[in-house]
């Protein structure tokens, strides 16, 4: 008995475990979650990021004080006076040597120097950013349009089970010669194609959703119902704060830090080195050519046919660029938001228009129906109203989808 208990409890758990999958993969968030999770870009992006921490590493690495090892062993032997110059060659030259130097900087010159890589890092993240939020604007258009497609077939199908039961009605008070036979086949034809409407829905849903799934790499070819989007209406930021506005403050941090860069690099540049070990000719005494040596060098710039004006003027050209896209950009930003904001009204009042179009025309039909029982209603009449009443519900799918895809264009800029 308890095992029969324990059993019947696992298929109970292995059932509700599914239920609760099948219910997450038929929502927005699940195939967007899938959607970054799956994104190589977003992996490349991440790698950069972690690949620009370790130039950071590197650069405090290469400032530190250098230790190398160094051998240089030659021999140039003089056979009956022939062979090289003793004075140049010493005879031989043997030496193996540990070698330290140190190149000595400022602080603000280093701290230049880990400014462009966080700024190139700031961008990285930001260029991120910008990629989920493009591949999530691309998903839920696509996932708004396959719910569209879910509807219409709905719809067709609720309307195909309507003319279903018109069909039996109208049959039967056709064999009974209440309308003509030719009347029937007028209706007829109309039922044929709804019956074909419900298949070219049904196909475009399946083609919709597979696409769903391609676009989130997800490799199922199960065709499951989407739930309704829960997409809202962000609010409007300030063109300054937006995500799209920040690859301009980056960027002009950027030249203001290569600016710095340069005046750096026309800096007297201070070296200090070491070396012990041992060097010998291997004439006199060798075993006495143990030893170390230390100095420094110094590298001041005096001269380079004004490269350090010219690199300036570059510097300039290209802010003035920065400043003509950032400009150009906030009465792009400016108009296009407003521009969705007029569409997504004018598409909202539409929307009322016509769920007051098929409230008369679901009125319509009611009231041809009962007239069409005891015949006092054309079967032309009767189609006209259907067709209205599909034409009217045709129209609300659309702009319904169309309202919902100006919210998502207008959060996309919003964000």
């Amino acid at each position: 008995m308890d095992y029969l208990i324990k059993k019947w409890l696992i298929v109970f758990i292995v059932v509700l475990l599914s239920l609760q999958i099948n219910a997450q993969a038929n929502t927005l968030e699940y195939f967007i979650s899938e959607a970054l999770a799956n994104s190589p870009l977003l992996k490349d992006y991440s790698s950069q990021v972690l690949s620009n921490s370790i130039d950071s590493e590197r650069i405090m690495a290469a400032f530190k004080p250098q230790v190398n090892g160094t051998a240089n062993n030659s021999y140039a032997p003089v056979i009956h006076s022939i062979g090289y110059d003793g004075a140049i060659t010493n005879g031989a030259n043997i030496s193996a040597l540990v070698g330290i130097n140190k190149t000595l900087i400022g602080q603000r010159n280093l701290r230049s120097q880990f400014a462009s890589l966080n700024i190139a890092g700031q961008g990285l993240a930001n260029n991120s950013r910008l990629s989920e939020l493009d591949l999530r604007r691309a998903i839920t258009a696509q996932y708004i349009t396959t719910y569209g497609d879910l509807q219409q077939w709905r719809f067709s199908r609720e309307t195909g089970n309507l003319l279903d039961k018109e069909d039996t009605v109208l049959k039967r008070l056709t064999s009974q010669n209440v309308y003509r036979q030719t009347d029937y086949l007028t209706f007829l034809v109309t039922l044929q194609q709804q019956k074909i409407a419900i298949r070219q829905a049904a196909i475009q849903y399946e083609t919709d959703y597979l696409t769903l799934n391609y676009l989130s790499g997800i490799n199922d070819t199960a065709i499951r119902e989407v739930r309704e989007p829960q997409v809202t209406l962000s609010t409007s930021p300030a063109p300054e704060s937006s995500l799209f506005n920040i690859r301009f403050k980056l960027d002009s941090l950027r030249l203001r830090n290569e600016r710095m860069i340069i005046g750096y690099s026309y800096k007297p540049r201070l070296n200090i080195f070491a070396d012990a070990g041992y060097v010998s000719s291997l004439l006199t005494f060798p075993y006495r050519n143990f030893g170390t040596s230390f100095g420094f060098s110094v590298a001041v710039p005096i001269y380079d046919g004004k490269q350090k004006e010219m690199q300036y003027r570059k510097l300039d050209l290209r802010e003035k660029t920065r400043i003509g896209y950032r400009d150009f950009f906030k009465k792009q930003y400016s108009q296009q938001v407003a521009q969705l904001l007029k569409q997504l009204r004018s598409t909202q009042e539409l929307i009322d228009e016509i769920n007051r179009q098929i409230k008369y025309s679901e009125g319509l039909i009611q009231v041809n129906t009962k007239l069409l029982i005891t015949g006092d209603v054309k079967i032309a009449d009767l189609i006209i109203a259907l067709n209205n009443y599909l034409t009217a519900k045709y129209l609300l799918t659309q702009h319904s989808v169309n309202r919902l895809q100006i919210i998502n264009q207008v959060n996309y800029w919003n964000k």
